[in-house]
C-alpha cells in the first residue's frame, strides 16, 4: 500500500499517545498521523502538583495539543471515542465522525477505579487532569473562605479537613504538597494554619504498599510527618461509603466516620470502558481485564493495532510510570516506521532509571537505578530536572526549564494556591 494511503490513528493523547506522534514526526514517518483526545490540552501528570500549588503554570505543564503539534504534520482532533471496531479497522466518535486506519495506537490510559464504593464517584474529587487540579484548588479556596468567617468550631474543623483516599504515589505526593502549601495560603484569610487537618487514608496497612516506589516508603513516611502541617496517616481503614463532606469507613472491624469538606480519591485505576468492550477473550487479558500485548507492543491477533501505557499490559508487567510510557511510545513509533519500510519489528525494551517522588514544596526523593537514594532538596531537584527533560518538545522543554531554574532556585519564590 502506498504511504499516501496509510493512516495511523492514535487514540489518547497522554504520554504514550503524544510521544508516539512526536517521535513519528521527528523521524519523518511517511504515513498520515491522526491524534484523537477528548481534551484540548495535554497534562504532564508528574508535575500536576506543581500546577496545583502555583510552582508551575498551565502553559508549562498543561499546554494545548495544537501548540505542541504545530509544524509536526500530525493532525489533532478533539473528540470523544464511542467505539473501536477492530474487525473493520475503524473508530467511531461521539460527534458522528468515523475514521478508518491502516494502523491503530491504543493509548487511552485507564479510568478511575472506585471499587464499587457507594458515593465515591459522586462526592469525591479526583486528581488526574488539569481540570481536576483547578476543581480541587477552587474547593479549598471556598472552604478556607467559609472557615475564616464561621464561629462554629465543629463546622470550621470540617471545612479545614482535607481527606485523601489512597496512599499510593499520587496520594502521598498530593498530601505532601498540600501540607506545605495550605498553611501559607490560609494565613492570607487570617486563619490559624494549625487548624488545618490533612488525613491520608488507605485500606492497606502502610503507604506505597505493593508499589514500585515502595523502597522510598520510610523516607516518605518521615517526610509526611515533617511537613509544615504533619499528615495524619489512617492506615488499615476501609472506606465503605461517601456522603457530601463525610466518609464512612471501618477500622479494626469497627465503623467510624470522618467529617471532611474536601475529599480526594486517588485509590486506584480501572480498565477503560472502551478497552473492556473490545472483542478480546479473557485468556488474552490479565486478572484486571487489561489486554496483553506482544513484545513488539501489538495486540494479540491484531497486528495492525499497537498499544502501550496503562490500558494494556505484558506478561512481565511494567510499572505505571511516565518513563515507561515514554519508552513504549518510542518503541511503537520505531515499529510503525519499520513497517512502513518493510523492515523487521523489534521488541520493546524498557530500562527503568529509578523512581522519583515529590514530598513537599522543595523536598523529594529519588532512587537511582535501585541503588542510590537521594532525598531532601537534592532529591527534589533531581525529580524536577528529570521531568522537565521529558516535556514534549525541545523548545518547550528549554523554556520551562529556564523558567523553573530562575523561579525555583535563583529566587526561592514563595508559592501558594
Amino acid at each position: 500500500m502506498s504511504s499516501l494511503n496509510q493512516q495511523t490513528v492514535i487514540l489518547g493523547g497522554g504520554f504514550t499517545g503524544l510521544f508516539t506522534a512526536l517521535y513519528l514526526s521527528q523521524h519523518r514517518y511517511s504515513g498520515r498521523v491522526l491524534l484523537i483526545d477528548k481534551s484540548e490540552r495535554f497534562i504532564f501528570k508528574p508535575l500536576l502538583y506543581e500546577f496545583l500549588n502555583g510552582q508551575m503554570d498551565g502553559n508549562q505543564v498543561w499546554p494545548r495539543y495544537q501548540k505542541l503539534l504545530q509544524g509536526t504534520g500530525v493532525t489533532f482532533l478533539q473528540d470523544t471515542l464511542c467505539q473501536i471496531d477492530l474487525t473493520e479497522a475503524k473508530v467511531e466518535l461521539v460527534s458522528g465522525l468515523h475514521y478508518t486506519y491502516t494502523h491503530l495506537v491504543l493509548a487511552v490510559g485507564g479510568a478511575v477505579g472506585y471499587f464499587g464504593t457507594p458515593g465515591a464517584a459522586e462526592y469525591a474529587l479526583t486528581f488526574c487532569t488539569g481540570e481536576d487540579a483547578l476543581a480541587l484548588r477552587q474547593r479549598i479556596i471556598q472552604c478556607f473562605q467559609r472557615a475564616s468567617q464561621t464561629e462554629d468550631p465543629q463546622l470550621r474543623r470540617k471545612l479545614l479537613t482535607i481527606a485523601v483516599i489512597g496512599a499510593g504515589p499520587a496520594g502521598v505526593e498530593l498530601v505532601a504538597t498540600l501540607a506545605d502549601s495550605l498553611p501559607v495560603f490560609y494565613v492570607q484569610f487570617g486563619g490559624d494554619p494549625q487548624e488545618i487537618r490533612i488525613v491520608l487514608m488507605n485500606r492497606s496497612s502502610d503507604i506505597l504498599a505493593g508499589d514500585v516506589n515502595g523502597r522510598l516508603r520510610e523516607t516518605a513516611r518521615t517526610a509526611l510527618q515533617e511537613r509544615v502541617i504533619p499528615v495524619e496517616l489512617l492506615m488499615g481503614a476501609t472506606v465503605t461509603m461517601l456522603h457530601p463532606g463525610q466518609i464512612e469507613y471501618t477500622y479494626d472491624g469497627q465503623p467510624a466516620v470522618l467529617e471532611a469538606e474536601t475529599i480526594v480519591w486517588t485509590a486506584g485505576t480501572a480498565v477503560h470502558p472502551l478497552i473492556k468492550n473490545l472483542p478480546i477473550p479473557e485468556t488474552d487479558r490479565d486478572r484486571h481485564g487489561r489486554p496483553f500485548v506482544t513484545p513488539t507492543l501489538q495486540l494479540i491477533n491484531y497486528p495492525d493495532v499497537f498499544a502501550g501505557g496503562d490500558c494494556v499490559t505484558q506478561h512481565l508487567p511494567q510499572p505505571a510510570l511516565a518513563q515507561v510510557a515514554y519508552q513504549q511510545a518510542k518503541a511503537i513509533a520505531q515499529n510503525l516506521i519499520a513497517l512502513s519500510k518493510g523492515e523487521t519489528l523489534k521488541d520493546s525494551q524498557v530500562s527503568l532509571r529509578g523512581t522519583l517522588m515529590k514530598l513537599g514544596m522543595e523536598e523529594g526523593a529519588a532512587e537511582i537505578f535501585d541503588r542510590y537514594e537521594v532525598k531532601g532538596r537534592p532529591g527534589y531537584l533531581i525529580r524536577q530536572l528529570a521531568y522537565l527533560e521529558m516535556l514534549p518538545l525541545p523548545s518547550h522543554n528549554l523554556k520551562v526549564t529556564a523558567e523553573w531554574l530562575s523561579d525555583g532556585i535563583l529566587h526561592h519564590a514563595k508559592y501558594k494556591l
